[in-house]
């Protein structure tokens, strides 16, 4: 798996002149394309306006044009995301003499380099060596290892020796060494593939280590690729970009992995950031949302002086591709080639998608999934409970109770007003489950005692904020908590009081019409990256899994349909809050809910900011 990445040998410098040189050389920068290659929503068989690698090569053509010293990169999460995607891996698959249509699309834009993100292990390892096959740019990641020989799986870095044109016109060489960096939870996140074969070390402590490597290697230049996030906490959280900007010799940091923009909005009050200058503690950075939205840009003004090249200044910044104007070069237009380029991959995987696979007796959306409406997210859970009763029925948990835990996977949040799950009444087809279970995940399951059920259900009430009692129109939905961590667990019944602080809101928690007891034993069936600790929830990890291998959660919807005929909504809810006389809380959704009944309590206001749709929820 782990690829050689050649060193050529140095050009030798040339003699200074005189005046210090100064070279311009502009980063671009890719982050979490997802697969997203045309500007087309697979799930909902609706055209994605602003979105696909396809677009974004425009505005990357004009910034290239506009600034000869360039390179190009790609920071992770290309290979997975999309139904196409899936359909790719786990369907049609990578025959021989058959290219994978994104490595296809980044050889034709002629990328200089790119890392790997926590998705590109979600088809397993085997997969992921023949997708990078024909490759056409370096592969690197710098903190992932074999634990057997402690070898890198992957190059940690490379070595990229081009001549740049400086200011007074006058060409040098310069040396850039990239590297990268994902998330180290990613060896749990991905268990199913990676138990046993690959072990993570921390993002900041690799970077301190190879950094000065990379300077002794006469790098006059460091780009370090990070698979993670901006805000801080704790590189368990993600979240390392931050800290990654501290270590001493890096000169610019691309960000991902939490599909934000940087510069942005959303970092303007975070300490070491500076949204004016596009920089992380002093270091030019930028990180360029999802799906092909943005593209990140860094600048940097170089000086070369008696040590050789130094960054002198810099700054980064995430322009949105929509707005890009085309760029033709020789005639040819970077977006229509790219799209030609996969067009027979596009129109396979719509095919794929559009094939029957049961019927809905009612519309099923997540637009008030938070608010006590769980009938989409119930179609999941009840398919999970069908699979592992059947699974595990023979097997000495045979008898024990089986629940499951299951989220919307697209509840707005970071992806916007559109970003809700939306099928009608009727029959359903492949590209409706891919909205259902929008990530590979496979059917797992495991052991919990009452204790642990409790608490994995108050994890997934501090998605609310604290409410004060008898107090009108407070916001309800705490943003900093992602929808698809907001779990319920069919198969038994509960109240939340969101006046409570987090870890103490559940109340009533009934199995069969009895109180739940702290040492009653349930299986919990889920999908594979919850299971293994994706979210964090009390009671997951590898340790408790009692079955992992079952079917992709949409194999499962799909032999759960086929079983029952049709999918009629449940009519008693799970869960709902608790009875607040004079209380009322206002929650944001997707302005697709106006054309559905609203939830038990709830009232349409209005519009509300940036596209979303405001509601009224009264408590009893």
């Amino acid at each position: 798996m782990r690829q050689s990445v050649a060193v050529t040998e140095r050009p030798p410098l040339m003699p200074d002149p005189g005046p210090a040189p100064r070279v311009m050389l502009r980063i671009l920068a890719t982050s979490d394309l997802h697969l997203q290659i045309y500007p087309h929503d697979y799930r909902t068989d609706r055209p994605a306006p602003g979105t696909g690698l396809a677009l974004a090569a425009r505005l990357i053509t004009r910034l290239r044009a506009a600034a000869p010293n360039s390179l190009l990169f790609d920071n992770g999460d290309f290979l997975q995301g999309n139904p196409m995607g899936d359909f790719v891996a786990e369907t049609r698959g990578l025959p021989p003499g058959r290219s994978h249509p994104m490595i296809r699309a980044m050889n034709r834009l002629g990328y200089d380099g790119a890392t790997l993100g926590n998705h590109e292990f979600n088809y397993g390892l085997d997969f992921l060596g023949r997708a990078l096959r024909d490759a056409c740019f370096p592969l690197v990641s710098a903190n992932l290892f074999d634990p057997r020989s402690g070898a890198p799986l992957f190059a940690p870095h490379a070595m990229i020796d081009r001549v740049v044109v400086d200011t007074a016109g006058r060409r040098w060489p310069l040396r850039v060494a990239v590297t990268g960096f994902l998330p180290p939870q990613v060896v749990e996140w991905d268990h199913r593939h990676l138990g046993g074969r690959a072990v993570a070390a921390g993002i900041t402590e690799t970077a301190r280590r190879i950094v000065p490597e990379l300077r002794a290697a006469g790098a006059d230049v460091v780009v370090a690729l990070c698979h993670c996030g901006i805000d801080p906490g704790t590189e368990g959280a993600g979240n390392a970009a931050l800290e990654l900007a501290r270590v001493a010799g890096v000169d610019a940091v691309v960000a991902g992995h939490s599909h934000q923009v940087f510069p942005g909005p959303d970092f303007a009050r975070l300490a070491g950031a500076d949204v004016t200058a596009g920089t992380l503690h002093g270091v030019p950075a930028a990180m360029p949302g999802h799906s092909g939205s943005h593209v990140g840009v860094i600048d940097l003004l170089l000086e070369r002086g008696p040590r050789g090249w130094h960054r002198l200044s810099g700054r980064g910044r995430a322009l949105p591709a929509r707005r890009a104007e085309c760029v033709a070069g020789n005639g040819a237009d970077p977006c229509r080639s790219l799209m030609a380029l996969t067009e027979r991959d596009h129109r396979e995987t719509l095919g794929h998608m559009r094939r029957a696979a049961g019927h809905s007796v009612a519309p099923l959306h997540t637009y008030f999934a938070l608010a006590g409406d769980g009938g989409a997210v119930r179609l999941v859970a009840r398919a999970l409970i069908r699979h592992v009763e059947g699974a595990l029925a023979d097997s000495d948990l045979g008898g024990l109770p089986v629940l499951a835990a299951a989220a919307p996977f697209r509840a707005g949040g970071r992806g916007g007003p559109a970003n809700y799950t939306d099928i009608p009444q009727g029959a359903l087809t492949l590209r409706h489950l891919a909205d259902l279970c929008a990530y590979p995940n496979s059917v797992s399951a495991l052991v919990l005692r009452g204790a642990e059920l409790r608490a994995w259900l108050e994890h997934a009430a501090a998605a609310f904020h604290t409410i004060v009692p008898g107090t009108a129109d407070q916001p309800l939905i705490d943003p900093g908590i992602p929808a698809y961590n907001f779990d319920l667990i069919e198969g038994v019944s509960y109240r939340i009081d969101p006046t409570r602080p987090p870890g103490g809101r559940i109340r009533g928690l009934r199995f069969r019409g009895r109180p739940v007891a702290a040492e009653d034993r349930f299986v919990l069936a889920t999908g594979s990256h919850r299971a293994v600790g994706g979210g964090g929830f009390p009671g997951s990890g590898p340790g408790a899994i009692v079955y992992d291998s079952g079917p992709p959660l949409r194999e499962a919807v799909a032999a759960y349909l086929a079983d029952t005929g049709a999918y009629t909504p449940p009519a008693d809810p799970v869960w709902r809050f608790v009875d607040l006389p004079g209380t009322s809380a206002l929650f944001d959704t997707g302005p697709g809910a106006a054309a559905h009944p609203p939830a038990p309590g709830t009232e349409r206001i209005g519009p509300a900011e940036t596209g979303f749709l405001r509601y009224r929820l009264r408590f009893g």
